[in-house]
């Protein structure tokens, strides 16, 4: 079967620039993580076992709370399962929002398909109820056992509830400090900070921003601005400035997948390359042999092979400097060489020291 190369270049130039908010944000500015300990009921047998103790424990606690009182040795059930309960909740979020929690199996549930959550508080970090929790889940996907046989497509000890979480209170978010926030880099670069930094400081006319490091870009707030409602006016003009970010000359190749991803600032020095296949082919045949007459023999049905070894002579390609990735491409893409060959050829190149860019192999 004939293979297909994808061969993707990466190409950066001043003429693509892109606003702060998509490869920075603004520190403190994040998702506020949430846990909570809760029981999905509702399940057909695929619940806990009795080896489960704190399953029993949570079920008798809970109907202690409706006037129910039992002892955990009375308690034999297969459709509750103890479960962990854990969500993000965005910044700035309001009292009643409504966010999507994760549900997983504590115990040795082999099922949560079917199953409902009980009201469950999510708790912060410092112990606070941030939220809560509750309705039927979604598990998308099954588990089928019979006769000894198992069939299963993802997973079904974990599942999701859209929308089912409520916020009960806003998490703390505190991203200015003595009127100073700090952005941060989603890839840390020297000169995309020093960059930014500039680019802040041309629009306001003014050095207010700082790049301390090469993921961090401190920004003093001007004093005209030093009020609520004029704080978030000025992140916004922040927000929305052009940058060129700077590109680390990379090759990233994927081996299962046959998929070479070449940066724009990736060069190569003059270098000559000969590449040569081997393609081994072995056939199958049958052999009848036939027994002579009347000698009560069998006929016999036997497999013999053969194997053909080709060796293609590819000729020897000299690449005088590559300077851009179009270069590379024309000179790799004229060996007319398979994926594997393409990784094997960037593995020598990096090895031979002609390759002058960064090689990631996945």
């Amino acid at each position: 079967m004939k293979k297909v190369l994808i061969l993707l270049m990466v190409v950066t130039s001043a003429a693509f620039a892109t606003r702060i908010k998509d490869i920075a944000y603004v520190k403190g500015v994040n998702d506020y993580q949430v846990i909570g300990y809760g029981l999905v009921v509702g399940l057909h047998g695929t619940g806990d076992s009795q080896m489960s103790i704190f399953t029993q424990q949570s079920v008798a606690s809970m109907l202690k709370r409706f006037g129910i009182t039992v002892t955990q040795t009375q308690i034999r059930m297969r459709n509750v399962a103890a479960v962990m309960v854990v969500a993000s909740i965005p910044p700035f979020s309001s009292k009643g929002a409504s966010i999507d929690v994760t549900v997983s199996s504590m115990g040795d549930a082999t099922s949560l398909q079917g199953g409902a959550l009980l009201l469950t508080d999510l708790i912060g970090q410092d112990g606070k109820i941030y939220a809560t929790a509750q309705g039927p889940l979604s598990v998308g996907g099954f588990d089928i056992q019979a006769a000894g046989t198992e069939i299963q497509r993802n997973f079904t000890t974990t599942g999701r509830i859209p929308n089912g979480g409520l916020v009960q209170e806003t998490p703390p978010v505190d991203f200015i400090n003595n009127w100073v926030l700090s952005i941060i880099l989603s890839q840390e670069d020297f000169t995309t900070a020093n960059r930014v930094a500039d680019i802040i400081n041309k629009s306001i006319g003014d050095t207010v921003a700082e790049a301390v490091d090469g993921g961090t870009i401190n920004v003093q707030i001007p004093q005209a601005f030093q009020s609520k409602d004029k704080v978030v006016q000025f992140i916004s003009q922040i927000e929305m400035l052009q940058v060129v970010p700077d590109v680390v000359a990379r090759v990233v190749i994927n081996e299962r997948t046959g998929t070479v991803v070449v940066g724009q600032n990736v060069t190569v020095l003059p270098v000559a390359i000969s590449h040569g296949n081997l393609n081994i082919e072995i056939q199958a045949y049958p052999v009848i042999s036939q027994p002579a007459p009347f000698s009560q023999g069998q006929t016999v049905v036997t497999q013999a092979a053969t194997a053909q070894v080709t060796q293609e002579n590819n000729s020897m390609v000299a690449i005088n400097g590559a300077a851009t990735v179009q270069d590379i491409a024309t000179a790799l893409n004229s060996l007319k060489v398979r994926p594997r060959d393409i990784i094997a050829i960037f593995q020598a190149l990096k090895a031979a020291g002609a390759l002058k860019a960064e090689l990631v192999i996945m």
